[in-house]
């Protein structure tokens, strides 16, 4: 038993997953065909050995360049900050954004010990020096104390430079009752109220 309780033990690692998750997932490995298992093993070291941050942007991608960097119909003169790749895929998700991104692989959390220096920020400030005509930065962190400190931090850091800055509003959902709205979002939404 003590194979599957080290499997288990590893699927708990996983974001997102409990015990008892992990081991729902567990007796469903145990009980998949050698096949099933094999092609599951070759993918996740296909993943670890082809697997890259793009040069550009720090997504994950197989070639130097991510998809999104390469599209030439992408706008390079928009960037929107992000702290995960997971991030950039809502956002696509959304259809609502067509610049590039700038992925930061986290966000500052002062309690877990993560500073500004564990973050790709030294990146970001050399894409916004070497930018070539006007540009706009979109602070897409999350609505969080970590998200809030970091997109702080980077608004201090790209003062010095001659960009657009903004922030992705917060605010009621499309579809919200008012009635179920926490107090802070909709005090966010009258501040960040616009002109109709």
């Amino acid at each position: 038993m003590k194979s599957f309780e080290k499997l288990i033990a590893s699927l708990r690692r996983f974001p997102g997953i409990g015990p008892k998750q992990a081991e729902r997932i567990a007796l469903y490995l145990f009980r998949a065909s050698k096949p099933e298992i094999e092609a599951l093993v070759g993918a996740l070291r296909d993943v670890k050995e082809r697997m890259r941050t793009c040069t550009i942007c720090l997504n994950y991608s197989e070639d130097e360049r991510c998809a999104i960097c390469r599209d030439p119909g992408r706008e390079a003169g928009v960037i929107c900050v992000v702290e995960e790749p997971s991030d950039v895929a809502a956002i696509e998700r959304s259809r609502s954004f067509r610049g590039r991104y700038h992925i930061l692989h986290g966000a500052i959390s002062p309690l877990e010990g993560v500073g500004p220096e564990a973050l790709r920020v030294r990146e970001l400030i050399d894409r916004v020096r070497e930018a070539a005509g006007p540009l706009e930065v979109i602070l897409a962190t999350d609505h969080d104390a970590e998200g809030e400190t970091t997109a702080l931090y980077l608004a201090q850091q790209l003062k010095p430079f001659p960009v657009k800055l903004s922030r992705i509003a917060l605010g009621v959902p499309v579809g919200g009752d008012l009635d179920y709205i926490d107090e802070r979002t909709l005090s966010s939404a009258m501040i960040g109220r616009r002109e109709f």
